[in-house]
């Protein structure tokens, strides 16, 4: 089995857009669906051999698709993919930011939905495929992006009120800590009017973006557990993370992954082959391979 997960740290310029990208190439899986999981960042797939096939998106009112490149943004519910023995693409974490700055929206113009990439950028999406597609290697793979990316980039930037920005990083750090009245009152907004504002722009409403947060810190945590061979303990899970109580935590998984926790841990092996470091990559990822529900 060939199994490549490359992480990238993009340039200063771009940080605030891309929160991390992810060059992967994985050849021998069991074919079989994947679940892509609900996270704090919009995800942009460019694949650089197949196309990725869609089965089910998170708003199911969407029919099934294939990708060249995919945009897909915040959202709630897991997204299923069909797949063979393969997967070969570059994967970025967008921030909400950066649908702004480089697709040319608000992040709540794109929740739920996943849309392929030229339908956004017209050309400009070919050209970028094809750059990093005749790139021979890894490290020429990222030049290419990062070449690339900065004339997607407006001249002038169309920010969101400073009160989003800084209510999204309270919500999105607190991660389920901080209920909405005491983000409203540190940003100097009523409660209704957040909610108003904080939808519109994100596309999640403040307690679902802070389910999506607690939830993604709790699953990287738990993977990064069991991938240093500690039996997964999901009552301190629960506890450390803001739950009320283990059932807590596991409804909250079945909503926002399909699978409890112990499910979706199986799910992994059967997909994976039994390599810690493979199941961590693939955890932290945004769109993580698990076996159909």
């Amino acid at each position: 089995m060939l199994a490549e997960s490359v992480v990238h740290r993009p340039p200063p310029a771009l940080r605030p857009f891309v929160a991390e990208v992810v060059g992967y190439r994985h050849e021998g899986l069991t074919p079989g669906l994947h679940r892509g999981l609900p996270s704090p960042h919009l995800t942009l797939v460019l694949t650089l051999d197949e196309p990725l096939v869609m089965a089910a998106h998170p708003d199911p009112g969407q029919a099934a698709s294939a990708h060249d490149a995919l945009v897909g943004g915040l959202h709630t519910a897991p997204a299923l993919i069909a797949t063979g023995n393969r997967q070969f693409g570059v994967q970025l974490s967008l921030t909400p930011l950066g649908a702004r700055a480089l697709l040319g929206m608000p992040a709540g113009a794109l929740a739920s939905l996943d849309v392929e990439l030229a339908d956004l950028l017209g050309p400009a999406a070919g050209e970028l495929l094809d750059r990093l597609r005749t790139a021979a290697d890894w490290p020429g793979r990222f030049a290419a992006l990062d070449a690339a990316l900065p004339r997607l980039l407006p001249d002038r930037l169309a920010f969101p009120a400073p009160e989003l920005t800084e209510a999204w990083a309270l919500t999105t750090r607190a991660a389920g800590r901080l209920g909405v009245a005491a983000i409203a009152a540190r940003v100097g907004w009523s409660d209704r009017y957040l909610r108003q504002r904080f939808t519109a722009e994100f596309g999640l409403t403040p307690k679902e973006a802070a389910r999506v947060a607690r939830f993604s810190v709790a699953r990287r945590r738990l993977a990064a557990a069991v991938a240093r061979g500690r039996a997964p303990d999901l009552a301190v899970l629960a506890a450390a993370h803001g739950y009320a109580d283990q059932s807590h935590l596991t409804r909250e998984w079945r909503a926002l992954a399909g699978l409890p926790p112990r499910r979706w841990l199986a799910a992994e092996h059967q997909l994976l082959r039994p390599d810690t470091d493979d199941l961590l990559r693939y955890v932290q990822d945004g769109r993580t391979p698990v076996s159909a529900p």
